[in-house]
């Protein structure tokens, strides 16, 4: 076999792909279906060998079910942060990252407050005010923040599903034709 030829050539239990797709609609149905998951990837356990990622994303939906209930009760997550480039401004979230589509780049940190979401690394401070934003986009462990024509304003890459769904989730509320939904 050549090198990359066993990239793609893998073949996934079907029954994962399944639950991938119902954990993503389960990201968005409220916790109504968040126990089944949780059986359902224990009885796929006992056939497949490695469910390593998808712990992971229930550990990202346990995640995201506590940070709603906070949102839930008309609140935002307050982070303590020192970081000087938020200025003063309450922090909601933090988490390491990188900017996928910026090789200058390599890694840092992003933090969301109630006007921008912020990318800091590399000695390198990238801003996007939540009124340049249109729509939030999660695939995996990304999250894309893009105008109403649907170019792209930002680009995060988070280490694992649980940054990805929380800021997601959060830049979905900062933004402003959700800032009155909280």
């Amino acid at each position: 076999m050549k090198l990359f030829g066993w990239f793609g050539t893998q073949k996934r239990n079907r029954g994962l792909d399944d639950w991938r797709r119902a954990w993503a609609e389960a990201i968005n149905a409220g916790g109504r279906r968040d126990a089944d998951l949780r059986a359902q990837l224990d009885t796929l356990a006992a056939t497949e060998p490695d469910v390593e990622v998808e712990l992971e994303m229930l550990d990202a939906l346990e995640q995201l079910r506590q940070v709603q209930g906070v949102v839930g009760n008309g609140q935002m997550p307050s982070v303590e942060t020192q970081h000087r480039v938020i200025a003063g401004e309450r922090c909601h979230f933090t988490a390491p990252a990188t900017m996928p589509t910026d090789h200058t780049q390599s890694s840092g940190r992003v933090l969301l407050t109630a006007s921008r979401a912020i990318f800091v690394g590399a000695g390198k401070t990238s801003t996007t005010a939540w009124h340049m934003v249109h729509e939030v986009a999660r695939v995996d462990r990304e999250v894309l923040l893009a105008r109403s024509d649907g170019t792209p304003l930002a680009h995060f890459g988070f280490n694992n599903y649980g940054d990805a769904v929380l800021c997601a989730f959060l830049a979905g509320r900062l933004k402003p034709s959700k800032r009155g939904r909280l």
